[in-house]
């Protein structure tokens, strides 16, 4: 059987939301952001790996926020990096799983199906995303004019990105470029292909206010399910 660790990376410091609060931390019907996306894969599997990124300077305030909160998920804290790029890279050093997932810390709705799906689709595939469909139309701008582009060859990704952990170790050995937004980005510059399944609507990243009423909304919904 498969040791699964999971990458919960919260290095942003959140200059879309306003404040002086890391997007993160800011509470969501009075719990931090991140606490209910742990929440979240501890509630999936308690034999996860958790390793969790976060700046070095929120550390001590991390730690305050799991005590208040009677927060007891075993999870390990790491530094994060200047980029994303490594942050990943950093926490790879203390997984110990098989495979590896890495999750957006501001996601905190990603669905136990989609979880699972993705964890399905590793037993025959080196990586895997959720994605969604596109329901807007879509236009690609050209200098001052732009025309219309057919949105179904184009697909929203979100996270737990996943691969066994070989891939994405090999991957992160690469150099680090600006070009890098993702990790099957990464994964998929070493020529692996990436499977896709099928995401959920409600795993939305919280980067804005506008994005946190929508999260209150899904959490009232959620509660009266």
């Amino acid at each position: 059987m498969n040791k699964i660790s999971v990458i919960i990376t919260a290095g942003g410091i959140g200059r879309r939301m306003g404040g002086d609060l890391p997007k993160q931390f800011i509470p969501l019907s009075g719990k931090p952001i991140l606490l209910r996306t742990l929440e979240c894969f501890y509630n999936f599997d308690t034999n996860f790996e958790l390793i969790l990124t976060l700046p070095s300077d929120w550390h001590a305030y991390w730690k305050e926020s799991v005590q208040e909160f009677n927060c007891s998920i075993p999870h390990t804290l790491v530094s994060g990096g200047e980029e994303r790029f490594h942050s990943i890279k950093n926490a790879l050093d203390y997984c110990s799983g098989t495979l590896i997932l890495v999750h957006d810390g501001v996601r905190p709705f990603v669905a136990k199906e989609t979880i699972q799906a993705c964890l399905d689709a590793l037993e025959t595939n080196e990586a895997v995303i959720p994605v969604l469909t596109i329901k807007e139309s879509l236009r690609e701008r050209l200098g001052s004019s732009s025309h219309a582009v057919d949105r179904s060859k184009f697909l929203l990704v979100q996270t737990p990105q996943c691969f066994r952990a070989s891939v994405l170790r090999d991957a992160y050995n690469l150099e680090y470029h600006s070009g890098i937004t993702d990790d099957a980005t990464l994964v998929e510059s070493l020529g692996i292909d990436i499977q896709l399944i099928q995401g959920n609507e409600d795993n939305i990243k919280i980067t804005t206010q506008k994005d946190l009423i929508i999260a209150e909304a899904i959490l009232v919904g959620q509660n009266k399910e």
